[in-house]
This record gives structure tokens, C-alpha cells and sequence, in this order.
């Protein structure tokens, strides 16, 4: 059976350009309309907060704190109660504490990123997602691994453990203390860990694409997903764990000296990995596709990542789905409305007018945001 996570109250203090908020809420889809500025997207990162990570926007700890003026709030909160797959009444908070360090609670004890993840997992979806398969590589592999993470959260500690000695192998090759066993050591955990961020790409792409291929409605075409990386290669050919971390080995020990002079890692490791599609319907790579197939698409895996993951879990995410309207319509507007209610997933929607939430008709429940306060 799978149980969608909802979020029954909200409260915010000092957040952005919220002084206060506390909405009570029921677990359908929630619409927020409203001019641009007026604070919808402060919403969804508050939200955010309570999951693992810096939130959607990626803040520092002291960035949402209210300004008017002058004058900034000295700390800032966001508090949650919650229905989940684990349990009815769960509650949620995230603030900033004395000296600038933000921590996150659950039914009021510190949680875990794996806590999180588990009891409250989400996916978000924003406005520079819209060209994402024509923009940089690096920001197509940041969105997938956020993807991969929601399903799993030891992806994420990975990926941290990684980049962590990634930039430590990079600090050494820029100091010029290039002791080679120190190199090996770093290098061989590096391996171990790529290996792994690989191995759990590979694996959430094939849950991915079957929940994809799945899809019964026509509303949002399909993309035909893959990998484009030295060790995911290596993986997808039948190489065994261990030959895969030797190959990986090998690569960034040969790098050395180029990696050093170029001041960045330039050895293909599941670092400069990249996720490619292509319009099954166009047969064509979704880079060169229009913006608003483009976003098409990106709603088409967004939605299947959720299906994916309650199909996996249990659970069926929160969706974070600012602006997602934009670029669709209105048979695309009426399709998301459907394909949302269809999952029972409760998604928090942003858009300039309650017009563009007319497909959820009482299916959701529509507030106007204004200058940082809402009405119901």
C-alpha cells in the first residue's frame, strides 16, 4: 500500500519575508498564486529545510533570515506536523541556533540526514530545471544525484565522502606534496566510494526509466535516459566491483600531474559524469528540444522518480514544484493536475495566478500569497 507524506501545519518566524505563517492544511495538492516577489518560493524552500541538505536554494544557515530594513531577525524557524508512511503525527523543525549553525528536529529530538530522508522525503523541481538538458553538465548530475538521494540516503553521504576526497587529492596535487602513498591511500577510498556513487546511479536510472516506460498517458512525452561515465560504463559492461575501482585507480594515478597543473579534476570520475535523454517521440536529444518540451519532459521524470520511489519505498514524496506550470498548456496543465492527484502526492505548486491551478478544481487547495502573508 503506498501512503503519501503530507504536511497538515506549517509555521514560519522570520523566514525571508514571512514574519509569521501558520497554515492548516489538509493532504491535498497545495496551489500557491501569486505576483512574483510576494514569497511563494520562500514557502517552498522552508519546506525544503526539513529535508537533508541546504534546501532548494542552497543558502547559508543565515541567509533566510528577515530583513525589513535596517534591522535582521536574529534567528530564523520552520515547523511542520506531518502525516507519513511512518506514522500520523510526526513533527518536523529546522532553525537557526546561537553562532550561526542550523540544526533539524524530528518530534523534537535531532535528526539524521537518513531520519529525513526516510520519514519525510521529497522531491524539488525549479525554474532553471526548465533547459536543464541544454545547460552545463554539472547541473544535469547535481539534479540527478538529488534524485538518486531521494530514494536513497546513503547516496548523498557518499557523494559527500567523495567530493570530500576529491578536494583533499586536489589540495595535495596544487601544494606540490605529492607523496605517492599518501596519493594511493586517498585515491584507492576514492575509488571505493566512486565505485558506489556509480553503482547507485545505475540502478536508480533503471528504476527510473522502467517507471517511465510505464507511463500510460500521452500528456508528457518520454525520454530514453542514460548514463554518460567512465565508471558507469565500466559497471553497465559487467565489470565487477573491484575491477571497476582498479580502472578508476589507474585513471585519476595517471591524472596526477594534469590534474595538478590544471588546478581541477579533469580524470573522468563519477564526478564528470552526465545524464543524457533524448525525445523518444522526436527521436531527438532533449537538449535541442523547444523549452517547453523541455520542461515536458523534466515533469515526465520528476513524476516518475515519485512513482519509482513509493513503488520502492512505501512512500510517496512531497513535490516541490515551483513555477511548474510555466511553459505548459493548458492539455499540459490539466495533465499535471491529473498525473499529481493520480499519484495521491501532495504537491506544494507555485504560479503568478490561481488560473494556471484550474485543473485541480477541489482536487486542491488554492492560496494567495501577497507581500508575505497568505490567505486561504
Amino acid at each position: 500500500m503506498i501512503l503519501a507524506s503530507s504536511i497538515r501545519r506549517l509555521r514560519l518566524t522570520d523566514f525571508r519575508n514571512f514574519a509569521t505563517l501558520d497554515l492548516d492544511l489538509d493532504g491535498r495538492p497545495v496551489c500557491l498564486a501569486g505576483p512574483n516577489g510576494s514569497g511563494k518560493t520562500n514557502i517552498l524552500e522552508a519546506i525544503s529545510l526539513l529535508a537533508p541538505g541546504r534546501g532548494l536554494r542552497g543558502a547559508e544557515t543565515t541567509e533566510p533570515l528577515r530583513r525589513s530594513g535596517d534591522e535582521m531577525a536574529a534567528s530564523w524557524a520552520v515547523y511542520a506536523e506531518a502525516v507519513t508512511a511512518e506514522a500520523d503525527d510526526i513533527s518536523f523543525a529546522s532553525g537557526l541556533l546561537e553562532g550561526g549553525r542550523r540544526q533539524t528536529r524530528m518530534n523534537g529530538k535531532p535528526a539524521s540526514r537518513a531520519d529525513l530522508a526516510r520519514h519525510l522525503p521529497m522531491i524539488a523541481l525549479l525554474p532553471e530545471h526548465d533547459r536543464l538538458f541544454a545547460g552545463p553538465r554539472a547541473d544535469r548530475l547535481r539534479f540527478f544525484d538529488r534524485l538518486v538521494a531521494a530514494n536513497d540516503p546513503a547516496h548523498g553521504e557518499t557523494l559527500n565522502a567523495y567530493e570530500k576526497l576529491r578536494s583533499r587529492r586536489q589540495k595535495l596535487l596544487e601544494s606540490g606534496r605529492t607523496d605517492p602513498a599518501w596519493l594511493d591511500a586517498i585515491e584507492t577510498d576514492m575509488a571505493q566510494h566512486g565505485v558506489g556513487l556509480a553503482s547507485g546511479r545505475l540502478h536508480a536510472l533503471a528504476r527510473l526509466q522502467a517507471a517511465i516506460d510505464a507511463a500510460a498517458d500521452d500528456v508528457f512525452p518520454k525520454a530514453d535516459l542514460a548514463l554518460d561515465g567512465l565508471t558507469e560504463a565500466a559497471l553497465a559492461a559487467g565489470a565487477g566491483i573491484q575491477e571497476a575501482e582498479d580502472q578508476l585507480m589507474t585513471a585519476l594515478a595517471e591524472g596526477r600531474d594534469r590534474d595538478g597543473a590544471a588546478g581541477r579534476t579533469l580524470t573522468r570520475g563519477p564526478h564528470r559524469s552526465d545524464l543524457t535523454a533524448r525525445h523518444r517521440g522526436k527521436e531527438q536529444e532533449a537538449g535541442l528540444c523547444s523549452t517547453g518540451e523541455q520542461k515536458a519532459l523534466i515533469l515526465r521524470l520528476v513524476l516518475a522518480q515519485a512513482d519509482a520511489l513509493s513503488q520502492r519505498s512505501g512512500a510517496m514524496p512531497l513535490l516541490l514544484l515551483d513555477e511548474a506550470c510555466a511553459h505548459l498548456d493548458e492539455k499540459r496543465r490539466e495533465g499535471l493536475a491529473d498525473a499529481i492527484c493520480g499519484l495521491g502526492a501532495q504537491a506544494w505548486l507555485t504560479g503568478v495566478e490561481a488560473g494556471l491551478f484550474a485543473a485541480f478544481g477541489n482536487r486542491g487547495q488554492v492560496l494567495a500569497v501577497e507581500n508575505g502573508s497568505v490567505q486561504v
